[in-house]
């Protein structure tokens, strides 16, 4: 059975339930797992071509993208030594606000 198939079956029967949030502090988590993960196979894309293609960054990786840094660091996840990342994972209603902060989406409303 491919993913595409089962993920649709899974979300058929789910739907029954009734519409339920996702918890934050759950889709932070996720989100921490997928771009480590994502790291594992590689560096990740750089900051700086990320900004300059339109890309949304917060504040901490906006400034990697000026400070006079080499592509290797940049090519990091600045998220894994944030504090935004801490509470968000912890916390259900984490007070992030930063503009471009996946975090502080999550816990939007």
């Amino acid at each position: 059975m491919s993913d595409e198939l089962w993920f649709e079956r899974l979300a058929a029967a789910t739907s029954e339930v009734g519409e339920q949030r996702t918890p934050s502090k759950l889709k932070s988590r996720i989100y921490s797992a997928l771009v480590a993960r994502m790291a594992e196979t590689g560096p990740l894309l750089d900051l700086k071509e990320t900004h300059e293609a339109g890309g949304r960054l917060c504040v901490f990786e906006r400034s990697l993208t000026v400070v006079p840094l080499g592509k290797e660091i940049r090519s990091t996840n600045p998220c894994r030594i944030c504090h935004a990342r801490v509470l968000a994972e912890r916390l259900d209603a984490a007070p992030i606000f930063w503009p471009g902060c996946p975090y502080s989406e999550f816990h939007k409303g």
